[in-house]
C-alpha cells in the first residue's frame, strides 16, 4: 500500500498503530509501539463512522484529511464519536454531520484537510492549530482506536505513541512524490516500529508549544505500509494551511 492508505476500508474505529518487534512465540502485548491513553488525556480526539480520525477544531466543528471525506456540501450520513478514549464507554458523545468541505483544489496529492460541521457541539476542549512553521520540528504525538499493525483490527481503547520529525530530505528519499511544502513526515526512519496506520486518517499529529498547551501541527495522510524502516508516515502540514482551514471555518 502507498498513498492514502491510512483510513480504514471498513467502518470502524481510527487508530494508531505499529508494527511488533517481538519474536512470533512471544506473547501478544495490548499495544505495540505505543500505550493506552488516560481518559481525559486529549479530549479533542474524535472518532469518524467512515473509519478515519479528527480533531475538535472548534466544539462543533472537526478537522480531518480530505481523503476521508466525498467532496464539498450537505452532509448528514457521517457520526463523530468524542469524550472518551474507550469508545464502548457509556460516556461517550456521539452527534451527527450537517455539512462537509473538502480542501478547494483537492486532487489526491497535497492538500490533504477537510472540515466537518457537527449538528450540536462536542463539549469538549478543542486543539489548537500552528499558524506558522515554529513548531513543525521536534517530537510529535500521534494518537488514535485503529490498527495496531499493518493489515491488524480496529482498537476499543485509544493508543498514542511519540514519532520524531523527519526531514523532507530524509522523507523524500522514501517518497519522491512528497509534496514537501504541504506535507510533514515523522516516524523512526531507521528501526520502523512505530507509525500511524490504517484507520488513523484524518487524525492529529500534535506537541506541546511555548504555554505547554498542545498544538495541532500535522493530520494523518499516507505512507507505505505501517511502521517500517526507511517509511516514515506523511501528515499534511496543517501551518502550510491554517489561513485556508480558518476562512473555511468561518464559511460553515
Amino acid at each position: 500500500m502507498s498513498a492514502l492508505k491510512r483510513c480504514s476500508v471498513a467502518i470502524a474505529a481510527v487508530a494508531l498503530a505499529t508494527v511488533s518487534l517481538q519474536p512470533a512465540s512471544a506473547a501478544p502485548q495490548p499495544i505495540v509501539g505505543g500505550e493506552r491513553a488516560e481518559q481525559g488525556e486529549f479530549p479533542f480526539m474524535v472518532r469518524l463512522s467512515m473509519g478515519c480520525g479528527g480533531s475538535l477544531y472548534t466544539q462543533d466543528i472537526v478537522l480531518t484529511a480530505a481523503h476521508c471525506v466525498d467532496g464539498s456540501g450537505d452532509n448528514t450520513s457521517i457520526s463523530v464519536t468524542g469524550g472518551v478514549a474507550d469508545l464502548e464507554s457509556p460516556d461517550a458523545i456521539t452527534v451527527n454531520s450537517t455539512k462537509v468541505l473538502q480542501a478547494p483544489g483537492y486532487n489526491g496529492t497535497g492538500k490533504d484537510w477537510a472540515l466537518i460541521k457537527l449538528d450540536k457541539p462536542i463539549d469538549q476542549p478543542t486543539l489548537k492549530i500552528a499558524t506558522d512553521a515554529t513548531h513543525d520540528e521536534g517530537t510529535f504525538t500521534v494518537a488514535g482506536w485503529g490498527a495496531d499493525k499493518e493489515g491488524g483490527s480496529q482498537q476499543r481503547h485509544l493508543l498514542k505513541a511519540d514519532v520524531p520529525f523527519v526531514s523532507d530530505s530524509d522523507c523524500q528519499g522514501a517518497y519522491s512524490n512528497l509534496v514537501a511544502d504541504e506535507e510533514l513526515c515523522a516516524g523512526l526512519l531507521d528501526t520502523g516500529g512505530v507509525d500511524s496506520c490504517q484507520g488513523d486518517s484524518g487524525g492529529p499529529m500534535f506537541r506541546k508549544d511555548d504555554s505547554d498547551e498542545w498544538l495541532q501541527v500535522g493530520i494523518v495522510s499516507w505512507g507505505q505500509g505501517c511502521a517500517r524502516p526507511n517509511y516514515p508516515g506523511v501528515y499534511t502540514q496543517v501551518s502550510h494551511f491554517a489561513a485556508d482551514i480558518a476562512s473555511a471555518a468561518d464559511s460553515l
